[in-house]
């Protein structure tokens, strides 16, 4: 009897369980994967992105049309057992670099002299993933490889300045005059070891 009253006690009322229920189902409409395309990568709001880039120091992050994009899965290869007989998860995504407007000019150029083994004779770059067990992530690694590839196009290289190369210039002399002067102990040591037979 004790029992039954403490389950009675512990146990919510079924109307309260109803009400939640009804309020998670209003609130999530419909499922969504955390694989998801829009969740990987969700839209930007412009309104956002401009009241808050005076705050940023980098750049927006590039916008990827995947309409403009040739996506293809197909078996992935190494370790895996039977799901990797079975299932087509490496993503490969190829675009025509040269008429890729959504990049600049000087970004695209100098894209294809970085990255000319991965341009194929029709002139499209290909980049494809296969670290993951899923499709949607493989898609989502190759968009970042893409995204890094044109922030690795846009950075301009560091100017150095004349004081850092003569410093420069200086530490390779000392180094070389230190790994001669140690040449020549050693030399000292090993002649010192021969005998003289006459």
């Amino acid at each position: 009897m004790a029992a039954h009253t403490l389950r009675g006690l512990c146990r919510p009322p079924l109307g309260l369980l109803a009400a939640r229920f009804s309020q998670r189902a209003a609130a999530e409409t419909e499922y969504r994967s955390v694989y998801s395309l829009d969740k990987l990568y969700p839209p930007r709001q412009d309104g956002d992105a401009t009241a808050s880039a005076p705050e940023q120091t980098q750049p927006a992050p590039l916008d990827i049309p995947l309409a403009r994009l040739t996506v293809s899965y197909c078996r992935s290869s190494g370790p895996g057992g039977q799901h990797v007989n079975k299932v087509n998860t490496k993503a490969e995504v190829r675009f025509h670099l040269a008429s890729a407007d959504w990049i600049p000019e000087a970004v695209r150029q100098k894209m294809a002299s970085m990255h000319r083994n991965k341009i194929n004779r029709a002139g499209e770059l290909i980049v494809n993933s296969e670290e993951s067990r899923y499709q949607m992530r493989n898609l989502a690694i190759c968009l970042e490889k893409i995204r890094t590839m044109v922030t690795e196009a846009t950075e301009k290289p560091k100017v150095v300045s004349k004081e850092t190369t003569q410093k420069l210039i200086e530490r390779v002399e000392k180094m070389n005059r230190e790994r001669l002067r140690q040449k020549k102990i050693h030399s000292n040591i090993k002649q010192s070891r021969k005998a003289d037979f006459d």
